[in-house]
């Protein structure tokens, strides 16, 4: 009991600064999320003009006939794929980007948006989690193969008719 005491009175009393009136906050938020807008636009608007671009001249639909049959297991169109690439490569924004020019159907949106949320991100998340001590390939490897049965089951749903 003695050393709670003890300890209670060797901590040092410290003043909070007082919160900001309002109208500080708010300005301070709006301008925060402005400068988060045009980061986020200076990344995605050339990807999206990229892949844009690239469908105009038939170049998204060569390339996407190469990855048809695999994203075809997902009844998806191959374009997609390189939605998946951008978003395990890079971010959800750059896959975003990629899925926006491409006509996609509100439930393959859908669909493509659940995948990449369970697997998004890989490199950098595996690298953070190994770092952890977590074994960070066996980890990406499970969330691959976890957005893959969920690419599945939303398939199955659209084909029975309950969804899509």
């Amino acid at each position: 009991m003695s050393t709670l005491l003890e300890s209670e009175q060797n901590m040092e009393i410290t003043e909070e600064e007082p919160i900001p009136p309002i109208s500080q906050r708010v300005r301070c938020g709006v301008v925060e999320g402005l400068l988060t807008v045009f980061k986020m636009i200076k990344f995605v608007l050339p990807l999206y003009i990229l892949v844009d671009v690239c469908k105009a001249y038939g170049v998204i639909d060569s390339l996407g006939t190469w990855c048809a049959p695999f994203m075809s297991l997902f009844g998806l169109p191959g374009a997609t794929a390189f939605a998946f690439i951008a978003g395990g490569l890079v971010n959800l924004y750059a896959a975003i980007a990629v899925l926006a020019p491409l006509d996609l159907t509100p439930w393959q949106v859908t669909q493509c948006g659940v995948m990449m949320g369970i697997a998004h991100n890989l490199v950098l998340e595996g690298g953070v989690l190994s770092s952890t001590g977590a074994r960070g390939g066996i980890l990406t490897f499970f969330r691959l193969l976890l957005a893959a049965v969920a690419g599945w089951l939303m398939l199955g749903l659209q084909t029975l008719g309950v969804a899509g």
